[in-house]
């Protein structure tokens, strides 16, 4: 929260923000998408990476906390690089088809189109 006065009102409006980011996914996926995972985030089955930002933003702006609360994303690429400059966006599928496997430069590429359309910072 970029638009927190002191830790303690950050603290509440990523608490609140967390709360509205749960019902707008139990209102899009239903009450089993909002199941807690070991490190307390939500896995709803989105299509693509671009919807779950759409989910962060929503949920920003029914807290009413749009331009106090900014996005920093932690993508973690090791995990989802395939050597020889390839990423496989959709490294979780156990039988992919390899379509989602993008270069280096696709990939920058995707996440400044984040960046252009969401209030990312990090």
């Amino acid at each position: 929260p970029t638009g927190a006065s002191s830790f303690t009102e950050a603290m509440r409006m990523g608490s609140e923000v967390y709360h509205h980011l749960k019902a707008v996914i139990k209102g899009r996926f239903g009450l089993d998408a909002t199941a807690v995972g070991d490190e307390g985030g939500f896995a709803p089955n989105i299509l693509n990476n671009k919807d779950a930002l759409d989910l962060i933003q929503e949920a920003i702006e029914k807290a009413g906390y749009t331009g106090k609360i900014e996005i920093g994303m932690d993508v973690a690429a090791s995990e989802f690089y395939k050597g020889a400059n390839t990423y496989d966006l959709d490294f979780k599928t156990a039988d992919s088809d390899g379509s989602q496997k993008i270069s280096g430069d696709q990939l920058r590429d995707l996440y400044m189109e984040f960046c252009k359309d969401f209030p990312i910072v990090s």
